[in-house]
């Protein structure tokens, strides 16, 4: 089983009723900076450190007055707005004192669907990653409509682990891990170590109910946990409400693990390597050599551009001999691949008019 203090990137998400007092409608500021002590602990191990939140909404309605109950779409949007405020403050004033630097990014479901948006949101988040700053995520309740939503942290913290590569995700819950039935309901119910496959009969076990404040239940744990370990990230449940719940993981707490079925890496890799590319680069001699020392592509190296493609569309990579050498994702339009070919990176802001991406292709976003 994975051990928390080992992660190298690691996703934890947080849901409303951990944040929000579910009668006074109150932030539960000794548990969040409780939870700070860990992140701080983790930061100081050299993990990076993202946090997928819930609570907007929870916070806002304490606010606004509206009901402990299902809202009206447009009520949920309002809270959100007012809520967002102070969630991301509660969490900049806990982090601060640790030095830690904080980001909101709120995202859509649309934002992992449309391939452009998706390249976006993960370039921000590396960005702020290697500045070591700890991205405060969060669905933008505020503008999401049950068309574009993800509907529950659950799964956009799946999401979010798959976009920055996390090795792992820890869903901070009501319950100390996954049972073979409701536990408040089954005294003969069994918790689970560690699940390495995903069964129908495992699915059959997880009820639908979230609780409180939260719409996460099991059944939304469980498709996250499918997503998390196809990209090679492991997953664990586990109790979220005692005092630093994370270095309690670490000490050995209850949990049930979800094992990686691959690296993120090598997961990455293979889901690129699949895609039908939409075009093609023909790369010369000096750029063959410097993908082999695992560089980028650069626009310098490229000698062709072929077919009609967008930023974040997959590309082939050919020699200078026209055989195919990869694929990758590429950072430039045709239009702008076209224009910049052949180009140092000091001559290419002149052509296009704005600071140019380092590189056409990133090593990240290729495969040979």
């Amino acid at each position: 089983m994975a051990s928390v203090d080992s992660a190298k990137r690691l996703v934890v998400k947080i849901g409303s009723a951990l944040l929000v007092d579910r009668t006074t409608g109150e932030l539960r500021s000794d548990w969040l900076h409780a939870l700070a002590l860990d992140v701080a602990w983790l930061k100081g191990l050299g993990a990076d450190v993202i946090l997928v939140s819930s609570g907007s909404i929870a916070l806002g309605r304490g606010v606004l007055g509206l009901p402990v109950t299902e809202l009206a779409l447009e009520q949920s949007q309002a809270a959100a707005a007012v809520g967002q405020i102070r969630l991301a403050r509660a969490y900049e004033e806990a982090l601060a004192p640790h030095g830690i630097t904080t980001a909101q990014v709120l995202v859509t479901l649309e934002d992992s669907t449309d391939r452009r948006r998706y390249l976006n949101t993960r370039a921000t988040l590396e960005q702020l990653i290697s500045l070591g700053v700890v991205p405060i995520v969060n669905e933008n309740d505020t503008i999401a409509t049950d068309e574009i939503r993800y509907g529950d942290n659950d799964r956009l913290a799946a999401q979010v682990a798959v976009t920055v590569g996390a090795d792992q995700l820890i869903l901070l819950s009501d319950v100390d891990g996954f049972y073979s039935a409701n536990p408040t309901q089954d005294e003969n119910a069994s918790r689970y170590d560690l699940i390495k496959q995903i069964t129908p009969r495992l699915e059959a076990m997880a009820g639908d109910a979230g609780s409180g404040l939260s719409k996460g239940g099991m059944k939304t744990k469980l498709m996250a946990a499918k997503v998390a370990m196809a990209a090679g990230c492991a997953m664990a449940i586990c109790d979220g409400f005692t005092d630093r719940p994370l270095t309690a993981l670490s000490n050995g707490a209850n949990a049930t693990w979800f094992a990686p079925q691959d690296d993120p890496q090598a997961a990455r890799k293979r889901w690129i390597g699949a895609m039908k590319p939409k075009g093609s680069v023909t790369i010369d001699a000096g750029a063959v050599r410097a993908l082999g020392r695992g560089k980028s592509l650069l626009p310098a190296g490229v000698t062709d551009v072929t077919a009609d493609f967008g930023r974040g569309d997959p590309l082939t990579i050919l020699g200078p001999d026209g055989a195919p050498l990869g694929s990758g994702l590429s950072r430039y339009t045709a239009r702008e691949a076209k224009a910049i070919k052949g180009l140092r990176s000091d001559n290419i802001e002149e052509i296009l008019g704005y600071k140019p991406r380092a590189a056409l292709i990133h090593r990240d976003d290729m495969v040979l």
